[in-house]
């Protein structure tokens, strides 16, 4: 089976910080991933390494085991099928909320275009808002309309960094409607050190449970300068 994210040795630093310290993980198709730990544990670096948002010092990812994610750029990985919904809404908040759905599916229009969009509007409860500017939308419905941008152009692979954050108990219920087929990351908040990394099977019958712990990283400790230590997971998660 095609892995769908490697990442190997990945060494990550910002000047004298070491935010990512030689990180390995493999991530298959039909998995769902949450990576959580605390402000500054480089939940987010990771995911904008593997965007092309910012660059590694040592290591590499490959996507669909072709693509080297270290050297490509933004748009390139975008293109490949790898998107991802950023920690604060970024939408065009001068367009309808139609408008920015439609720009996540590159400015299609068709009739196969429109049926998407209006599905995926739907999907994510607003649909009756398609024509009101997102501006004009709340925090949570913001984060809302930058989840149907991503998951309109049926990714191959979806990361949502902190997607739930300042949504109702409503809105957290909601089903995204993703092609099962696409892996969706999500990087959470924790008060331990260390970054655990779950992993949940999404591919049907039969494949509920995940497939033990997963080994995890302490990516750093009070003091910069101290050696990572490996931990394991206390339990896994399931259906």
């Amino acid at each position: 089976m095609t892995v769908a994210v490697l990442v190997e040795a990945l060494t990550v630093e910002f000047g004298r910080f070491r935010a990512i310290d030689d990180l390995s993980l493999a991530i298959d198709y039909g998995e769902v991933r949450a990576v959580i730990g605390p402000n500054g544990a480089g939940k987010t670096t990771l995911l904008d390494v593997i965007s092309g948002v910012s660059r590694a010092r040592r290591g590499r990812i490959l996507f669909d085991e072709k693509l080297e994610l270290t050297r490509a750029s933004e748009a390139q990985i975008a293109r490949s099928g790898v998107r991802r919904k950023f920690q604060k809404p970024s939408v065009f908040e001068a367009l309808t909320v139609r408008d920015n759905v439609e720009i996540g599916l590159g400015g299609a229009k068709d009739a196969a275009a429109r049926e998407r969009v209006e599905t995926t509007l739907e999907t994510v409860g607003l649909a009756g808002e398609a024509g009101r500017l997102a501006g004009e939308l709340a925090h949570g419905q913001k984060q809302w309309l930058e989840i149907a941008m991503v998951v309109v152009s049926e990714p191959k692979v979806l990361m949502l960094d902190e997607p739930v954050a300042g949504l109702t108990r409503r809105g957290d219920r909601a089903h995204l409607g993703a092609d099962p087929r696409a892996q969706i990351s999500r990087a959470r908040h924790h008060r331990g050190r260390a970054r655990h990394g779950f992993r949940r099977d999404h591919r049907g019958p039969g494949h509920g449970a995940a497939r033990g712990p997963d080994a995890v990283r302490r990516l750093h400790g009070p003091r910069a300068d101290r050696r990572p230590r490996r931990r394991r997971l206390s339990g896994t998660l399931t259906r």
